[in-house]
């Protein structure tokens, strides 16, 4: 059957999706969900479709979602010739991973390229990362979803020797050492192409704060250049065809904030080797309200990245710190860029726990790759800042702007203390949930200020935290929440 394209200005979000008016589809025989084959010249995709009984698309007509006239190239009007076709074999993978039966390398390989070739819909991956946090990835699935999602996807060829890198599993309001380390060991003439993923459960990702700097969606040719120019730089891995897939998980752990160990670890190795990742440090924080709780479970998830790494041809060094609180001052994209600039400005505002973990970071990388600096040398001289601005240049950011030039939220509201005494505990769930309530991160310009840390001598009616957000209603909603975040005794 061949039909006129009808092109839909609307994105799904990732699937490629058609829509048949349902006199169509009942001369096709076909139900809501089913896949059809679209053929345009030599091009051919396989898309699900949905069905409609309005007008639009008419009788004779197909709607094309943005995502699929973007990859057809169709116009208006254009015919295109459509046949049902099979429904992926993936579908019955993800049912046995939601029964909790264990896949083979051949099975996560089927499931795998059906996501990075668009076949699953959204609710279909949805119920395959269900069914991996009913039931994580065994060792051996973790290291065929990794291999298998390297394969696929796009790799960023820089012809070196060595490529340093580092991570953060997460769970720690701020720690944005990347944005620190990353000009530091740039600067020492360390190549690293550093791509980070979007908050999933946090006020903030590295790239959303490095994104109030500077762009961070690039193509692989572009980021390319940009490290061939700068020797670094921090960019959306998600965002570029690099380990395909990953944005697509991501997009659908985020809603119910499901992040299955197997999939974190796979995602984060798989970005890692696209980049062609030599040597890594993982920073595993741990604490009571971090999202690792204990050093027993950071030394088992430790030993699963460096086991895994090995096998990729990678030396991986896992370090495990304090995760009992926040890192840094700013909570939210553009408190937190402040507090970046702050440290590599050598301002008096900078956060010093932020400043010293990154350089004791910096250096042990340093030491896994036998290069003689100092990074606090090199923090200290101004070469980091000096390169962070190259960088921000070279991802098309203004390189001159000042900590005070980026916009907070309009609105505030600062927690005071009821009591003098000493800060014995800070909440980081807590603080994650009411800068998040506040708008972070989609609302850069939301989040909190964080005056005190643990220890910290605190008199009564001091500030403890200010909450920042452009909407009335949210920072209300955050006020809510923001009691027995920090407690004094």
């Amino acid at each position: 059957m061949f039909l006129k394209v009808k092109n839909i200005n609307i994105a799904t979000g990732g699937p490629l999706i058609a829509i048949l008016n349902c006199k169509d589809a009942n001369k096709l025989n076909l139900q809501e969900g089913d896949r059809i084959l679209l053929k345009k010249g030599k091009k051919e995709i396989i898309a699900p479709i949905n069905i409609t009984d309005l007008s639009h698309p008419k009788e004779g007509q197909i709607g094309l979602y943005s995502e699929l006239s973007t990859v057809l190239k169709t116009t208006n009007g254009q015919k295109l010739k459509i046949k049902p076709t099979h429904i992926p074999k993936s579908i019955e993978l993800i049912r046995k991973k939601l029964d909790g039966t264990i896949l083979t390398k051949k099975e996560i390989k089927i499931i795998v390229k059906d996501l990075i070739e668009n076949d699953l819909t959204e609710i279909e991956l949805t119920y395959f990362v269900a069914g991996c946090y009913n039931k994580d990835l065994t060792k051996k699935e973790t290291e065929y979803f990794t291999k298998a999602a390297i394969k696929h996807g796009t790799k960023l060829k820089l012809n070196k020797k060595l490529i340093v890198d580092k991570h953060s599993p997460g769970g720690v309001p701020n720690n944005r050492t990347t944005m620190l380390i990353t000009p530091i060991l740039a600067a020492a003439g360390l190549t690293i192409a550093k791509t980070s993923s979007r908050a999933i459960t946090s006020p903030s990702g590295t790239v959303d704060t490095m994104e109030v700097l500077a762009k961070v969606k690039f193509s692989v040719k572009e980021i390319k250049n940009i490290v061939k120019k700068t020797k670094g730089c921090i960019v959306w891995g998600s965002g570029t065809e690099l380990a395909g897939g990953d944005e697509k998980l991501i997009h659908v752990r985020h809603p119910l904030k499901l992040d299955p160990e197997g999939l974190m670890i796979a995602s984060i190795l798989s970005k890692k080797a696209s980049v062609g990742s030599t040597h890594i440090l993982l920073d595993f924080p741990i604490g009571k309200t971090a999202k690792i709780k204990s050093v027993k479970e950071a030394k088992k998830l430790k030993k699963k990245f460096v086991d895994l790494g090995k096998k990729l041809g990678m030396k991986i060094k896992g370090i495990i710190t304090d995760g009992s609180e926040p890192i840094g001052n700013g909570i939210g994209p553009a408190l937190e860029a402040r507090d970046i600039l702050y440290i590599l400005r050598r301002d008096n505002k900078a956060p010093k726990d932020l400043e010293e973990k990154a350089i004791s970071m910096a250096n042990k990388i340093f030491k896994m790759t036998k290069t003689k600096k100092d990074a606090k040398k090199i923090l200290e001289s101004g070469l980091a800042y000096k390169k962070m601005k190259e960088i921000i240049k070279a991802q098309r950011g203004k390189a001159s702007i000042k900590p005070e030039e980026i916009s907070i939220g309009k609105y505030n509201y600062s927690v005071k203390s009821s009591r003098t005494g000493k800060v014995k505990e800070i909440d980081n769930k807590k603080i994650t949930r009411i800068a998040r309530t506040a708008g972070a991160p989609s609302d850069k310009e939301a989040g909190i200020y964080l005056y005190k840390h643990k220890k910290s001598k605190v008199k009564r009616g001091e500030k403890l935290f200010t909450i920042y957000s452009n909407s009335r209603d949210k920072l209300n909603r955050a006020k809510l929440i923001s009691k027995q975040v920090i407690r004094i005794k």
